[in-house]
């Protein structure tokens, strides 16, 4: 990767998102909370999942566990850089540290959309085959599929990352954004080849894929509750579906919203209000929607807090 006048290039400059020194010292305060936030709640639920011997048996926290994990493993792949540049206003990333923070944002974004799609199927079967979904969601199956969304977010950007790697960079290496996303291909310099295409193709078809697919399970899931008689059953499975559908349109609609970005002037700051929700709201909100509002959540955070206080009334007694 060289520069115009022959000089390799070695770091990009990312301008981050504000200029003013207090609205930088606004933001990172605000993210830093969001981000421990964040880390905490996911933390909660992957630590009920595995200590509550109820929701451990079950397949849709299995399901819940691991994209808690997820989350957190996708926040921290953008988050902790964002707040270095926050607090450090130089924005200087080698060209190494940036394809891997790509490689990890895309591949991450990926494994959660076939995270979406594997909890959509599992509603599917428990409300529309609830005979069959035991031996289907089997723990057997259903950690085959788990390890499957996880398998085929990370394999699947290998080759665009080894081709967008080979491409040129002939400057300038200044990137109007704060992580190393698409927009950093808008610096690359032709010839591109193939890299561009597969990124794009491959985007639309993983995300237009499971999109059919959520929407096709979920569509299915309210005509089955609709013609149901059971109204008990049915009111609460309406509620378990809604905050899932919450969850499915905040992750969706921010994905829209980085692809389809206006033109002109405005355009890099519109991308980056996104790119920020997306990395950074959503997975602030996607466990107090999806998790700390449902009841058994609640019920299993209530023994493990009985559990605890038992302890300590224990130890401190002794």
């Amino acid at each position: 990767m060289e520069l115009t006048n022959g000089t390799t290039v070695q770091e990009f400059i990312l301008l981050g998102l504000e200029d003013g020194k207090q609205k930088r010292f606004f933001l990172l305060i605000l993210f830093t909370i969001v981000y421990i936030s964040t880390l905490a709640e996911n933390a909660i639920i992957i630590m009920l999942v595995h200590v509550d011997a109820q929701l451990a048996q079950l397949p849709m926290y299995n399901f819940l566990g691991n994209f808690s994990l997820l989350e957190i493993c996708y926040v921290t792949t953008t988050m902790p850089r964002m707040l270095f540049d926050l607090a450090s206003p130089q924005g200087i990333i080698t060209v190494q540290a940036c394809f891997i923070q790509f490689y990890l944002f895309y591949s991450l974004g990926t494994t959660e959309d076939f995270f979406l799609s594997a909890m959509a199927l599992d509603r599917y079967l428990a409300i529309c085959h609830p005979l069959y979904y035991p031996l289907i969601m089997s723990p057997k199956n259903c950690s085959k599929l788990v390890a499957s969304c996880w398998m085929v977010g990370f394999l699947v950007y290998i080759v665009p990352i080894i081709l967008i790697s080979r491409l040129s960079f002939c400057g300038p290496n200044v990137s109007d954004h704060f992580l190393c996303d698409q927009a950093i291909l808008s610096l690359a310099c032709p010839p591109f080849g193939n890299a561009l295409r597969i990124l794009f193709f491959m985007n639309i078809f993983i995300i237009l894929g499971n999109l059919i697919f959520v929407t096709i399970s979920y569509g299915v899931i309210i005509v089955t509750l609709i013609k149901s008689s059971n109204r008990s059953s049915r009111k609460k499975a309406f509620s378990t579906i809604f905050f899932h559908l919450m969850v499915v349109t905040l992750f969706y609609g921010s994905v829209a919203g980085m692809y389809v970005t206006p033109s002109g002037g405005g355009q890099s700051r519109v991308t980056k209000i996104v790119t920020v929700f997306f990395t950074a709201v959503t997975p602030f909100l996607n466990p107090m929607i999806y998790s700390l509002r449902n009841n058994q959540m609640k019920e299993a955070l209530d023994r493990l807090l009985r559990r605890m206080e038992g302890w300590l009334r224990k130890n401190i007694t002794l």
